[in-house]
Protein backbone atom coordinates (compact mmCIF):
# COMPACT_ATOMS: atom_id res chain seq x y z
CA UNK A 1 0.00 0.00 0.00
CA UNK A 2 1.40 3.45 -0.69
CA UNK A 3 2.27 5.74 1.91
CA UNK A 4 0.16 8.81 0.47
CA UNK A 5 0.62 12.42 2.51
CA UNK A 6 -1.33 15.92 1.83
CA UNK A 7 0.05 19.40 2.17
CA UNK A 8 0.01 22.92 1.71
CA UNK A 9 1.86 25.68 -0.01
CA UNK A 10 1.61 29.05 0.98
CA UNK A 11 2.00 32.20 -1.36
CA UNK A 12 2.62 35.92 -0.75
CA UNK A 13 3.03 38.81 -3.79
CA UNK A 14 4.98 41.45 -2.23
CA UNK A 15 4.17 45.25 -3.34
CA UNK A 16 6.68 44.67 -6.05
CA UNK A 17 5.49 41.88 -8.05
CA UNK A 18 7.53 38.97 -6.86
CA UNK A 19 5.80 35.99 -5.21
CA UNK A 20 7.74 34.27 -2.48
CA UNK A 21 6.54 30.61 -1.22
CA UNK A 22 6.89 29.49 2.37
CA UNK A 23 9.23 26.46 3.05
CA UNK A 24 9.67 24.46 5.51
CA UNK A 25 13.00 22.79 7.25
CA UNK A 26 12.69 19.06 8.64
CA UNK A 27 13.51 19.23 12.48
CA UNK A 28 16.22 16.14 13.67
CA UNK A 29 19.45 15.42 13.78
CA UNK A 30 19.37 13.61 10.23
CA UNK A 31 18.31 17.10 8.27
CA UNK A 32 20.41 19.27 10.75
CA UNK A 33 23.20 20.46 8.72
CA UNK A 34 21.16 19.64 5.13
CA UNK A 35 20.19 22.95 3.29
CA UNK A 36 20.02 23.01 -0.27
CA UNK A 37 17.43 20.27 -1.71
CA UNK A 38 16.18 19.58 1.87
CA UNK A 39 13.43 22.03 2.32
CA UNK A 40 9.72 20.78 1.97
CA UNK A 41 6.25 22.01 1.91
CA UNK A 42 4.48 21.48 5.02
CA UNK A 43 2.72 18.33 5.21
CA UNK A 44 1.78 14.98 6.37
CA UNK A 45 0.43 11.22 5.72
CA UNK A 46 -3.27 10.65 5.95
CA UNK A 47 -5.51 7.51 5.50
CA UNK A 48 -9.31 6.99 4.14
CA UNK A 49 -11.86 8.67 4.89
CA UNK A 50 -9.67 11.43 6.06
CA UNK A 51 -9.88 14.01 2.89
CA UNK A 52 -6.69 15.24 1.84
CA UNK A 53 -7.10 18.42 1.24
CA UNK A 54 -8.68 18.11 5.34
CA UNK A 55 -5.32 16.64 5.98
CA UNK A 56 -3.05 18.86 4.64
CA UNK A 57 -5.12 21.70 6.52
CA UNK A 58 -4.69 20.05 9.79
CA UNK A 59 -0.74 19.45 8.91
CA UNK A 60 0.23 22.62 7.99
CA UNK A 61 -1.03 24.00 10.67
CA UNK A 62 0.40 21.35 13.42
CA UNK A 63 3.40 21.76 11.53
CA UNK A 64 3.62 25.69 11.37
CA UNK A 65 1.08 26.88 13.98
CA UNK A 66 -0.40 29.12 11.25
CA UNK A 67 -4.28 29.47 9.91
CA UNK A 68 -4.32 28.08 6.17
CA UNK A 69 -7.53 29.91 4.30
CA UNK A 70 -9.31 29.15 1.22
CA UNK A 71 -9.59 29.50 -1.70
CA UNK A 72 -7.06 26.70 -2.49
CA UNK A 73 -5.41 25.97 -5.70
CA UNK A 74 -4.83 22.25 -6.83
CA UNK A 75 -1.27 21.66 -7.44
CA UNK A 76 -1.71 17.97 -8.33
CA UNK A 77 0.38 15.29 -7.16
CA UNK A 78 3.93 14.47 -7.17
CA UNK A 79 6.23 11.22 -6.00
CA UNK A 80 8.48 11.49 -4.01
CA UNK A 81 12.01 9.03 -4.06
CA UNK A 82 11.20 7.04 -0.90
CA UNK A 83 7.36 6.60 -3.24
CA UNK A 84 5.76 8.44 -0.92
CA UNK A 85 2.45 10.26 -2.84
CA UNK A 86 1.87 13.74 -2.15
CA UNK A 87 -1.16 15.59 -2.80
CA UNK A 88 -0.78 19.44 -2.48
CA UNK A 89 -2.35 22.98 -2.81
CA UNK A 90 -1.44 26.76 -2.43
CA UNK A 91 -3.06 29.68 -0.74
CA UNK A 92 -2.34 32.82 -0.27
CA UNK A 93 -1.28 34.02 3.29
CA UNK A 94 1.50 35.47 5.23
CA UNK A 95 3.09 34.90 8.46
CA UNK A 96 6.05 35.80 10.69
CA UNK A 97 8.61 32.08 10.50
CA UNK A 98 9.63 33.74 13.73
CA UNK A 99 6.23 32.72 15.15
CA UNK A 100 6.48 29.21 13.59
CA UNK A 101 4.76 26.87 16.30
CA UNK A 102 5.78 23.18 15.93
CA UNK A 103 4.50 19.81 17.30
CA UNK A 104 7.62 17.07 18.04
CA UNK A 105 8.33 13.66 17.66
CA UNK A 106 10.53 11.21 19.34
CA UNK A 107 13.84 9.99 18.08
CA UNK A 108 16.42 7.18 19.10
CA UNK A 109 19.77 9.06 18.04
CA UNK A 110 21.90 8.08 17.25
CA UNK A 111 20.31 4.64 15.93
CA UNK A 112 20.41 1.73 18.25
CA UNK A 113 22.11 4.23 21.18
CA UNK A 114 19.71 3.73 23.87
CA UNK A 115 19.14 7.62 23.83
CA UNK A 116 15.82 9.15 22.77
CA UNK A 117 15.84 12.93 22.15
CA UNK A 118 12.55 15.40 21.72
CA UNK A 119 12.25 16.79 18.16
CA UNK A 120 10.94 19.51 16.14
CA UNK A 121 8.99 17.81 12.86
CA UNK A 122 10.12 21.05 11.57
CA UNK A 123 12.28 23.12 13.04
CA UNK A 124 12.32 26.55 10.60
CA UNK A 125 10.56 27.80 7.86
CA UNK A 126 11.46 30.81 5.71
CA UNK A 127 9.90 32.94 2.40
CA UNK A 128 11.69 32.18 -0.14
CA UNK A 129 11.95 33.91 -3.91
CA UNK A 130 11.23 31.09 -6.89
CA UNK A 131 15.07 30.84 -7.96
CA UNK A 132 16.04 30.08 -4.56
CA UNK A 133 13.19 27.98 -3.44
CA UNK A 134 14.08 25.80 -6.73
CA UNK A 135 17.48 24.94 -5.22
CA UNK A 136 15.88 24.97 -1.44
CA UNK A 137 13.07 22.50 -2.08
CA UNK A 138 13.22 18.26 -2.16
CA UNK A 139 14.08 17.39 -5.98
CA UNK A 140 10.87 15.73 -6.67
CA UNK A 141 8.74 18.82 -5.10
CA UNK A 142 9.71 21.18 -7.44
CA UNK A 143 7.25 20.45 -10.26
CA UNK A 144 4.93 21.97 -7.32
CA UNK A 145 6.71 25.58 -7.48
CA UNK A 146 6.22 25.50 -11.72
CA UNK A 147 2.84 24.26 -11.50
CA UNK A 148 2.30 27.26 -8.66
CA UNK A 149 3.43 29.72 -11.07
CA UNK A 150 1.68 28.80 -13.85
CA UNK A 151 -1.49 29.14 -11.76
CA UNK A 152 -0.58 32.67 -10.90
Amino acid sequence: MKKKSAGLLMYRCRPEGVVEVLLAHPGGPFWRNKDEGAWTIPKGEYEAPEEPLAAAQREFAEETGFAAAPPFIALGEVVQKSGKHIMAWAFAGDCDPAQLHCNTFELEWPPHSGRWQTCPEIDRVQWFEPDEARRKILPAQRPLLDRLEQAL
